[in-house]
Order: structure tokens, then sequence, then C-alpha cells
């Protein structure tokens, strides 16, 4: 969750930051068109192409990719796989147009469709809901057994993502606010990192880097409790308005293929833990082991008006962004929450409903 939005650094305002931003822009357009050996070829096939963000994160998104459920579907396109990190640079290579697809935790999503200039994409399905494969953790060797001890400690996570917005709801809960706590920016593998270095007290960060760090820590919350608390994140799928405008089929045959492994982690779940072991390159019993924690509906319950909703009519999702930005301008994370109707013109719904035939 696997997952995060703009960048959070705090840069002053000027031309340095222009510049910051152009040159991370140039980074990701980089890094999206040398990944592959594909990746020239790719951007050579017209419409014929997808270019797919996603997250080494055990999910259906990782058994599509596997199992080349979309390259069945579509044979005759250049289907190229982009891992990325965490949400940040998703979100940045969507402005910089080197994306079709791609995985986004509701978090960055919030921050992507917010402010005057909204990134050019629309949420279209949605992969899963945070569980326990999120969550909060303290070195043991603290002694810190609750949020409340997170009290001047130093806490790392990766600003801008779903973990991000989690951890300060969590302290909000606990009577902390950002400034009572030391909060770092780092990716997951630096997170691992720095735990193993003694250099921080906490954090807040997805599986499998989670699961490493539970070893010798003592879990204080995770996703699933703040979400039960009334502040849900999710894993979506968000796509280009480009790819929306030239190529609505190939989403369908996308969300088909999204559908079928969701449906696949229920009547197959042997194979469907074979899969994300051999993709993420994890053993069997710790793939089955992740995606147990995790929260994956049926396509029957993503297109319901309790989730991501259908035909014209927005489900609860919307509700769920839409208090997530404005719980992210309270903490002063956005300049200003998106509205309600500025999120709900960031929702794909068309042909949703296609997938249940």
């Amino acid at each position: 969750m696997h997952r995060n939005g703009s960048a959070m650094s705090r840069v002053p305002p000027g031309p340095s930051r222009r510049l910051l931003l152009a040159g991370a822009l140039a980074a990701v357009s980089a890094a999206v068109t040398g990944c592959s050996p594909d990746s020239e070829a790719s951007t050579s096939g017209g419409s014929k192409r997808l270019r797919i963000g996603y997250f080494a994160f055990p999910s259906g998104d990782v058994i599509v990719k596997s199992r080349k459920l979309l390259e069945q579907a579509l044979p005759d396109y250049r289907i190229t796989w982009i891992k990325f990190d965490s949400g940040a640079g998703v979100n940045q290579a969507f402005i910089g147009k080197s994306l079709d697809i791609a995985a986004l935790g509701s978090s960055p999503f919030a921050r992507g469709v917010s402010g005057s200039s909204p990134i050019p994409y629309k949420v279209a399905w949605i992969l899963d809901v945070a569980g326990e494969n999120e969550a909060l953790v303290a070195r043991k060797a603290t002694g810190i057994t609750d949020v409340a001890g997170l009290r001047g400690r130093k806490i790392a996570t990766p600003f801008a993502s779903t973990s991000h917005y989690s951890l300060l709801a969590a302290l909000e809960t606990a009577g902390l606010g950002p400034s009572d706590v030391q909060l770092i920016d780092l990716q997951p593998q630096p997170i691992l990192a720095a735990w193993q270095r003694g250099d921080i007290d906490a954090a807040y960060v997805w599986l499998p880097t989670l699961d490493e760090l539970r070893t010798t820590g003592t879990q204080l919350t995770s996703s699933k409790e703040v979400g039960a608390a009334g502040r849900p994140t999710l894993d979506l799928a968000v796509v280009s308005d480009d790819l929306i405008a030239r190529d609505p089929q190939a989403i369908a045959a996308w969300r088909k293929a999204e559908a079928k492994a969701l449906r696949l982690l229920k009547s197959d779940p042997d194979g469907s833990v074979d899969a994300v072991a051999a993709e993420l390159g994890i053993s069997v019993a710790d793939a089955r082991a992740q995606l147990a924690q995790g929260v994956f509906l049926t396509p029957e319950q993503v297109v319901s008006a309790d989730w991501l909703g259908t035909g014209s009519t927005p489900g609860k999702l919307l509700t769920y962004v839409t208090d997530t930005g404005r719980f992210l301008a309270d903490q002063k994370q956005i300049d200003a929450a998106p509205s309600e109707d500025a999120v709900r013109k960031a929702f794909y719904l068309k042909g949703l409903s296609d997938v249940l035939a």
C-alpha cells in the first residue's frame, strides 16, 4: 500500500521547487522507459500498448501479472509492467504521461485529485482494502506498547502514502499530533535498514517489509483497526484520461482480468498463493500468510453501492476519498481538500457492471 502520493518534502516555493519537480518527473520517465527491454516497443505501438504500474505486494493485481491474464485477453497489445515502490512515483508518472493504468492507494489518490490541476486519471477498480497487511510497529527494545507511548519518538513511514495517512489517524486517536513525534520520510527498504541500525523507534509500513519488522517489534495498531475506527484505506486502480478517450475496450479487458484474479483468490487459493510466491520471490508459506492479512472484495462487492459503485452512481468510496482529503487538509498535508464533486469527477464507472457478465 504501497502507495503514496505527491512528494511532501518541505521545499520552498520558487524556481528551486520547479526544478525539483522537473528533475523528479525526468527521473520517473527515465525509470519507466528504461525498466524493460520491451519498453521501446511498448511506446511505439500506438493504441496497441498498455503501460501498467504495480506494487510487489500480495494482491489480485500480482496474480493478473503472474498468470498473464491480461496478455491472454489482449494478445495484440504490447503490455509493459512497471514496478513502483510507492504511489509518489505513480502520481509523478501519470503527470509525465508515462502510465496508462496503475495501482494507487486511496490517500495518494485523494491528493492527486486535489488542487486546481488534478492529475488526469480516474479510479476504475478496487484492488483490496487495507487490513493487517499494513501496520504500525515499535522496536521491542524501546519498550513501547501503545501508540500514546510514541510521544517524542522517531517514526518512519513513506510520506504521502496510505501508511502515512493511517499513522496520522492513529496518532490523532491517541491524542498526539505530528509535532508530538519525529516523523521521518523513508521508503520500505530504507525503513528496514534504519530499523536494523536502531535509527528509528517505530514504523508504519506494509508487507513484505512489515513482516520483517514484526520479528523484532511490537505491533501497536493496524490499518484494519484504523479503518474500523472510521479511517479506511484501500488500494485502488486508476486509469489515465488519455486511455479512457482512446481505448475503453482495453480498460474493459483489464477489469475482467482483475475480476478473474479476485475470483481465483476465493476459488483457487492454493494456485493464487503459488502465483504470488513466484511473482514476489517469496516462499509459499510467506505468500499464504501475507495474503491472509489482506481484505479482498469479490467483483460483485467492488461494483456495489458499498464500494466503487456502478453506472453513474459512485458507491461509498466517494465518501471515503472525500473524507480522506478533508483529513489530509486538516493535518496540513495538502493545501485544500478536494470537493465531493471533484472526487466524483475522478470516478470512471462506465462499463463497470460488465465484469459481472
